[in-house]
């Protein structure tokens, strides 16, 4: 593995979900490696939790959790860090949406907002996903979203959505 470093440390959340192959396996894998990560140090990890599809729902519930990790990799170098783990679970791309073995989504990396072809922070619809905003709210309750809110006030926003605790 090849990453960037930068210094000092940042704080980034990472949204962990599955959906084949015994998902609840997958992410609670998908936690350690995170926190083998070069660089990478795990700090808080929210309790599994099931919920529907989203877009494509003709597939079975999904397993998703949050990471809080701290990092000395730039933004990319973690991007990379973790597009290796979720191949490393045989995530195959195939469709928008679709089932995974394991995906892993950077939802923010300290309050950096960036707008790249390959990276958008925050993710540009974390604030609309009760399947993320109910684990980061169990681990960072205080957390703001920039130029959205608290996860408090956009986790009441959603509607129409479950998710149940494992």
């Amino acid at each position: 593995m090849s990453f960037m470093v930068s210094q000092p440390a940042h704080q980034a959340f990472i949204a962990l979900g599955s959906n084949l192959d015994d998902p609840a396996s997958h992410v609670r894998q998908g936690f350690d490696e995170l926190a083998r990560l070069p660089a990478c140090r795990l700090l808080r990890r929210s309790a599994l939790y099931r919920s529907a599809p989203v877009g494509w729902l003709d597939q079975p519930d999904f397993i998703n959790a949050v990471a809080q990790i701290e990092t000395a990799l730039d933004p990319h170098g973690l991007l990379q860090g973790l597009l290796e783990i979720e191949h490393s679970h045989g995530r195959v791309r195939k469709y928008p949406n679709g089932p995974r073995t394991l995906d892993l989504d950077m939802l923010m990396y300290d309050d950096l907002q960036c707008d790249e072809h390959d990276l958008i922070l925050p993710h540009p619809r974390m604030h609309q996903r009760v399947f993320v905003l109910q684990p980061l709210l169990e681990i960072a309750p205080d957390c703001r979203l920039p130029g959205r809110g608290t996860v408090i006030e956009l986790l009441a926003a959603c509607t129409g959505q479950w998710v149940e605790r494992e």
